[in-house]
């Protein structure tokens, strides 16, 4: 790790006895574990979020999809562009257009997921939970290529 960078709160823990045997891995394959982490974070949010307001709420699995992408969205653009992709920009201009290409790129994604949904619980009648998983694991993977190619791609 570069001496002149400021350590994260990750960073120190792994730099702790006994975790430190593992920090020559984690430097290697920080952005990586981080997205895994936090997209591990956003999962059982995203999933938690979905039962909750299914079982305890009633909501429409399209409505309560779109609810619950709001809330990780907000959760993802902040885990993502402080702890993952290391995203800081130098002014406002710059952070809009990080924060809407984040979006937008998310948007797609939720297009994606909410037509899984649609077609595979609405129209099909399959049992929700595992339509919603496999539909999250689709979305995963869609972001991080987006989030890495193009919303906090570094400058060269």
């Amino acid at each position: 790790m570069e001496e002149n960078k400021k350590k994260d709160i990750f960073d120190k823990i792994m730099s702790l006895p006994v975790l430190n045997i593992f920090e020559p891995f984690y430097t290697k394959h920080k952005e990586g574990l981080m997205y895994l982490f936090f997209g591990g974070l956003t999962f059982f949010l995203s999933l938690f979020l979905f039962w909750f307001m299914d079982s305890v709420m009633h909501i429409n699995e399209v409505i309560n999809n779109s609810i619950d992408w709001v809330i990780c969205v907000a959760f993802q653009f902040f885990t993502n562009r402080t702890w993952v992709f290391d995203g800081k920009v130098d002014n406002t201009k710059d952070f809009l257009k990080q924060a809407g290409s984040f979006t937008a790129g998310r948007l797609f994604t939720l297009v994606v997921e909410d037509l899984l949904i649609f077609i595979f619980i609405t129209l099909m009648g399959l049992p929700k939970m595992p339509v919603k998983l496999g539909a999250t694991f689709v979305v995963i993977a869609l972001n991080y290529v987006i989030s890495k190619l193009i919303v906090f791609r570094k400058k060269d």
